[in-house]
């Protein structure tokens, strides 16, 4: 058994597909017509083709029950950016107890898509702070080998 692509369902193509190459930089690598497959493996299936695929109309959005998660190397740039764009906030950004600074938006069916800083980054902004490689550990609850790897 093997996960090939997460998919979400999509009301407007040209909508969603403007803003995952917007606000994440994603490009459509292959294109089925009603589905379509961007760079990085997410999957988008039309509304319409996923009623008669699945033989019914009952489709929820905005469950807020599951998230995309995608990491960021320049986190800072990118929080930078997402302000200057449109975009619909879940959270802006918060920095979780290990350490790693997050910022959750809805895509434009309101699907939740994490954006989170690389835990690298979160190693080299700690050490980088002064903070020893075993305080880092303590700090991100993590063994000092993982912040060793990190580095």
């Amino acid at each position: 058994m093997q996960l090939k692509n997460p998919m979400l369902v999509v009301t407007d193509m040209d909508r969603t597909l403007n803003f995952y190459r917007e606000v994440l930089g994603l490009r459509v690598e292959l294109d089925f017509g009603a589905n379509k497959t961007l760079t990085g493996g997410l999957a988008l299936q039309t509304l319409e083709s996923w009623r008669e695929f699945i033989g019914t109309d009952r489709v929820s959005f905005d469950s807020n029950s599951t998230e995309i998660y995608f990491e960021e190397d320049d986190f800072d740039a990118f929080a930078a950016r997402l302000e200057t764009l449109d975009v619909a906030y879940v959270h802006p950004v918060k920095e979780h107890a290990w350490g790693q600074r997050v910022v959750r938006l809805y895509d434009p069916d309101r699907h939740i898509v994490e954006v989170g800083e690389t835990m690298n980054s979160v190693c080299r902004r700690f050490m980088n702070g002064g903070m020893t490689v075993e305080e880092t550990a303590r700090r991100m609850d993590v063994p000092l080998e993982y912040v060793q790897a990190c580095l």
